[in-house]
Formats: C-alpha cells, structure tokens, sequence
C-alpha cells in the first residue's frame, strides 16, 4: 500500500474526525445522554445505511432525528405509520386538477433527505414494502415516471416493543434491509435531571448547522476508503458465519439456539459500519475493537432465535455476546 495514499487517508480522517466532534457536541448539547444511540445514528449515516430504533414512546427519537438533520441542514421529514395509511401517502401520487384537465404530480413526504418513519409496525405490510423498497431502490414510481429520491437519503423507523395490539410485525426479509437496529434505553436519574433542567422551561437548546449535505456525502465517500487489512476482513467473516454454524466456531452452546442465522449483507455492514465508526473516532485503519463495538447492532434483527431459546429466555444479545467473546481476532 502506497504510503502516500495512507497519509493522504489520515489527513483526511483528521480533518473530517473535527467536522464530526463538532456535531457530536450539537448533538449532545440538545440530546441528553443516549450516546450509544447517538454514535450508533451517525454510524449509519455516515456508512449510507438506514436505521431500526426500537424504544417505548417519550425517549427522545423524534428529538433526536430531528437535532440531527439541523446539525446537517438537511430537510427532514416525518412520517406517522397508521393502520389506515396507504403506500400514496408516503410515495405521492396523481392528482387531476379539472381547471386544467390534466393530472399533476404531488410528491410525498418521502421526498426529504432525512426521514423518521414514526412506528413503522402499525402500517400495513403494502405501506412498509413501499417504504423498504424506496430505502433499498432510493427511487420511487408513481403515474408511470421513476423518481429519485434526494441524496443523501437516510431513514429513522421507529417501533414500539410493548404496544402489540394492531401491529404489523416487519418480515425479516424486509428487517434485513436496515443496516441497524438501535436500542434506546431510559436515561439515568442524573440524566433525567439534565433533561428537566433543559427542557423544562421555554428557553430550549437548539443545533446549529454544522456541514451541508454535499459535504455529507464527501464523508460518506471518504468512509468508503477507511483502509482495512484481511485479517479484519477475515475477522468480520467468522464472527457472521458463527451466527449460522456454531457448532464449526466452538459455540456448540448456540447450536439449537439459532434458526436463521445472518447472510452477507451482514458481513457488508459490519464493515460499513467499522469504517464509519474508525471515521467517527479519527482513525484510518479499522481495528478489531471497531468490530466488536458496531457487530451487535448490525446483528441483532438479522438472527431469528428458535423456540428453544425462547424457551430458555435466551437473548439475541447474550448469544451476540458469546460470539463476540469466543470467535478469535486471528485464525488460531
């Protein structure tokens, strides 16, 4: 590797790792605590990949999505996912204006470079499809004509764990497509505190614009040339394919425990997601450490327990958690 390219790749990272610390304090002044969701959020965005938030109503995800497209002046759009919603009102549609006697195009809410798609398990399965293709395509059609959709293009759907009366669970075919499952947690009694204090009065923090969205997409650009060694990819590999065959990675524990266990696009955005967290954290290379932190929310949705696991009330995360711990960095 041409020295040259890697000084290059550091100069960069450097520059850009300033740019990113600066939104991180955006992001912090009005988002209190919550910093794994918050790095776990510009992780995706930064590797062009969309994210699954699950958490009970009032921890802040709109408020969070929201801080985040203003610390990038982006538009930003929010969609709420009900059992009467259909795929027009999300994609846009034609409507006839008789004055003139011609259909005309109104383009959905889809159409903004930030969207948060507000409990996306309460819409029918057609009004998801339609959401996950256009994440997947980042197109839409309608009236016969393809549109595109604005770039960058980044998806927040939420769900809601604990309401399950007329909900529509997602496939996990369609689970798949999201680079990321986020878990957002209650915040702490101290953070609570801080959240009081903030947000209790009229005078409430606000994110300043920090870079446009074209210097976005010269970041995600530049997460794209992170430098990674095959010992990482290799790394990468072995610990996705102890999700389908543990018993081959000395996890005989897991065996019965594992139904579906995750595909390539999994091993794709684990190290997507290392890149853009070596990025996050001012580093060129990645490391096995940046694998192991971005590994379980790229994993968790993408591994379907058997009733044996639920049975013993064995979690997604432990399992992660044992693999992580037990699949060595380098070939033994």
């Amino acid at each position: 590797m041409a020295r040259e390219r890697v000084e290059q790749i550091e100069k960069e990272v450097t520059e850009a790792a300033n740019l990113l610390e600066e939104i991180r304090k955006q992001f912090s002044s009005v988002v209190v605590g919550q910093e794994e969701f918050r790095m776990g959020l510009m992780t995706a965005l930064l590797s062009n990949g969309h994210v699954l938030i699950e958490g009970v109503p009032g921890l802040a995800k709109t408020l969070a999505a929201s801080t985040l497209s203003k610390c990038l002046n982006a538009d930003f759009s929010r969609i709420q996912f009900t059992p009467d919603i259909l795929p027009a009102d999300i994609t846009g549609t034609m409507i006839y204006q008789p004055m003139k006697g011609t259909f005309v195009e109104r383009m959905g809410p889809i159409f903004a470079q930030m969207i948060l798609a507000d409990e996306i398990n309460r819409a029918p399965a057609k009004v998801q499809s339609a959401l996950l293709e256009a994440m997947e395509e980042r197109q839409v059609t309608f009236g016969g004509t393809t549109h595109k959709l604005p770039k960058p293009f980044f998806v927040m759907a939420t769900q809601n764990p604990i309401e399950q009366e007329g909900t529509y669970p997602l496939p996990e075919a369609q689970i798949d497509r999201f680079m990321m499952k986020l878990i957002i947690t209650y915040p702490t009694p101290d953070e609570e505190i801080e959240i009081l204090n903030r947000m209790g009065g009229t005078d409430r923090p606000s994110a300043s614009p920090v870079l446009t969205p074209e210097r976005l997409l010269e970041l995600q650009n530049l997460s794209n040339r992170i430098l990674v060694e095959n010992d990482i990819l290799d790394y990468v590999v072995r610990i996705v394919d102890a999700t389908r065959h543990p018993k081959l990675h000395r996890l005989r524990d897991l065996e019965d425990l594992i139904t579906v266990g995750a595909s390539p696009r999994g091993s794709l955005s684990i190290l997507a997601a290392a890149r853009s967290r070596a990025l996050l954290t001012g580093q060129a290379f990645v490391t096995p450490d940046l694998v192991k932190e971005v590994a379980p929310d790229v994993l968790r949705h993408r591994i379907m327990r058997s009733f044996e696991a639920e049975a013993e009330e064995v979690t997604v995360e432990e399992m992660l958690s044992s693999i992580l711990d037990k699949v060595p960095v380098t070939r033994r």
